[in-house]
């Protein structure tokens, strides 16, 4: 009788688990808010192959509300998110519709005034991810520099965060700023595009031109809200947010594993399971074994054609609500030539190294080498994700975890 009990329960939680995620709608929705504001408007929307509405593109559904795109501004990995990571993307003419498509992960990362001269209206829909090295956020800001610089209104259509659920990681160091992370936030932060975006402005960490500040804080910035989210959603994605994130076991691990992307290990680029395979070919402890190859959106990576042993996290359960900051320190303690486990820059310059980049500080590097525990590594993390909590709360456009 109980067991039939606990089954029913089991039955009934994984039910209402499956309705909550069909109830969640993306900004991208809500069509009643935003197709008024783009009627008779020439239209530059920033997006890529994630902006979707069921199984239609935002492109082919504004297009058939008789909407203008005048242009349309592409990220890293380009319109259809096939591009390598890194990979510089050109500027092309979309055979489908005509439209002109601007790179701005090429030759430029923000659209310049002559890209804006013919627009009326800025539109941005993209899937992000939830992590400060996840690219997103960065070309979001130059996104949004650029319309208050050259007085264009903005509209983000808002996206569920899949790992908007934990803040965690530590704080980049100023030093540190790169591609890979600009702002101080850690590297999960716990806010969708549209809150984070709020963010940017209402911190005051956005490029902008001092001797106007009344033009800039007359800019016009409008938030289409997510309708059934908070941040304890777990918010499954409908389209691959970029070629090696090819489902949710990545997504979810990529907030602990992307920092193998600066050491010698493999991070699974070049298989099916990029993020969720890490190996190298001189583990011993380990009897998973992998080889990456070239394939579309990972032609070039570390180890391709080499057999890597190490750890397949796809028979792993993913961490709920922090970096599993212990797995870490398992995979430094096992390679076996310390010395050489984390990529080298020629310069040798700590804020040269991209593990630095990528977890914000040098320090997490030293701890590592100086055999630090995983409690005494967070206790260092806790002050700065305690002020940044405070921060984040006033931006927050949904119900917190917390």
């Amino acid at each position: 009788m109980k067991k039939t009990i606990f089954l029913f329960v089991l039955i009934l939680l994984v039910s209402l688990q499956i309705q909550a995620q069909k109830n969640i709608l993306p900004g991208a929705f809500q069509t009643a808010q935003y197709f008024p504001l783009l009627k008779n408007k020439r239209v530059g929307l920033f997006t890529n192959q994630t902006a979707t509405l069921g199984a239609i593109h935002l492109i082919d559904t504004l297009i058939k509300e008789g909407i203008k795109i005048q242009k349309v501004f592409t990220p890293e990995h380009g319109l259809r998110g096939t591009a390598d990571a890194g990979e510089k993307v050109n500027d092309e003419i979309d055979a489908k519709t005509g439209i002109k498509i601007v790179s701005l992960y090429g030759k430029k990362n923000a659209p310049d005034s002559t890209d804006l001269i013919d627009i009326d209206v800025l539109l941005f829909d993209v899937q992000d991810v939830g992590t400060r090295f996840y690219t997103y956020i960065n070309s979001l800001q130059y996104f949004m520099e650029a319309g208050m610089a050259n007085h264009k209104s903005l509209i983000v259509l808002d996206r569920p965060n899949p790992n908007g659920h934990f803040v965690d990681g530590p704080i980049l160091e100023k030093p540190f700023a790169s591609g890979v992370g600009k702002q101080p936030i850690p590297i999960v932060y716990g806010m969708t595009i549209g809150e984070y975006a709020q963010m940017l402005r209402g911190e005051g960490w956005m490029k902008m031109d001092k001797t106007k500040a009344t033009e800039n804080a007359n800019w016009n910035l409008t938030i289409i809200k997510n309708k059934n989210y908070d941040h304890r959603s777990m918010y499954t994605l409908p389209v691959a947010p970029s070629p090696n994130l090819a489902d949710m076991t990545a997504i979810l691990w990529y907030p602990t594993t992307c920092l193998i992307e600066g050491t010698v290990m493999s991070e699974g680029r070049g298989t099916p399971r990029a993020f969720a395979y890490i190996g190298h070919p001189s583990i011993s402890n380990q009897s998973f074994s992998f080889t990456p190859n070239p394939r579309l959106g990972a032609m070039s990576s570390k180890l391709y054609g080499q057999t890597c042993y190490g750890w397949d996290l796809t028979k792993k359960a993913p961490p709920k609500d922090k970096i599993n900051l212990g797995l870490i320190i398992e995979m430094y303690k096992s390679f076996p030539q310390k010395d050489s486990f984390f990529l080298e820059p020629k310069s040798k310059e700590p804020t040269a190294y991209f593990f630095n980049k990528l977890a914000g500080n040098a320090s997490l590097m030293q701890q590592l080498k100086d055999g630090a525990s995983e409690a005494e590594i967070r206790k260092m993390w806790e002050p700065g994700l305690t002020t940044f909590k405070l921060i984040r709360k006033k931006y927050l456009l949904y119900k917190d975890f917390e």
